[in-house]
């Protein structure tokens, strides 16, 4: 096989987290009075982070003051809350299970908060992963490679020999910019257009295609 350490972006790539991130993020807006946003406005500010994510889902004229009140009040409700809709994207769990099989390390580099990444795996995926890395003191965000990095590193695995598999523009920069391969999926928080932008080796369509184009 030409990669032996796949690297996965969480939300819109393993795990379908919007409704429980609307629900959150609505949580907070309504708690500090604030219009809240539809669904389709909150996929489209997921990818950089929590505090981006509140950034733009506040009313342009929201003080900082305000905007830090948000930030808590969402980070509290989806420690809570952060499972109660979210499941696997169709596939994925045996796609794991199939990439382990053959021997192929597996791990996930999210800009979701270190402990709620840690908890959805453990959830989710136990044992399906040799690393799962969020955002935490001393670790820049993605589109930064800090943490792709540091997975590498700590598996002892070339970056030749790794590729980073997510579903926004956020991702197909990490890839770039921590020098792996990028492979889209088109299931998640993006539209295909936009994916098509990117520099990706593949956009997948299903994981039975993903699969195929990891291990080839």
């Amino acid at each position: 096989m030409k990669y032996r350490l796949a690297v996965f972006d969480m939300d819109g790539t393993i795990l379908n987290t919007l409704g429980d991130i609307s629900a959150s993020v609505n949580f907070a807006l309504r708690a500090e009075h604030m219009p809240e946003r539809t669904m389709a406005e909150i996929r489209g500010f997921v990818g950089n982070g929590v505090r981006r994510l509140i950034e733009l889902s506040v009313p342009s004229d929201a003080s900082q003051e305000a905007c830090e009140s948000v930030y808590n009040a969402f980070a509290e409700h989806y420690r809570l809350h952060c499972a109660d809709a979210t499941a696997p994207y169709s596939g994925i769990v045996d796609l794991l299970s199939r990439l382990r099989a053959k021997g192929m390390h597996t791990a996930v580099v999210s800009n979701k908060p270190d402990d709620a990444v840690k908890a959805l795996c453990a959830r989710y995926f136990n044992g399906l992963f040799d690393a799962a890395v969020g955002v935490c003191a001393g670790v820049r965000p993605k589109p930064c490679p800090d943490a792709v990095c540091g997975v590498l590193d700590g598996l002892h695995i070339e970056r030749a020999e790794a590729v980073y598999i997510g579903d926004t523009e956020v991702d197909a920069a990490t890839a770039e910019n921590a020098g792996l391969d990028f492979i889209a999926v088109d299931w998640g928080f993006r539209e295909r257009p936009l994916l098509e932008k990117q520099r990706a080796q593949l956009i997948a369509s299903t994981a039975d295609e993903l699969f195929d184009a990891l291990t080839q």
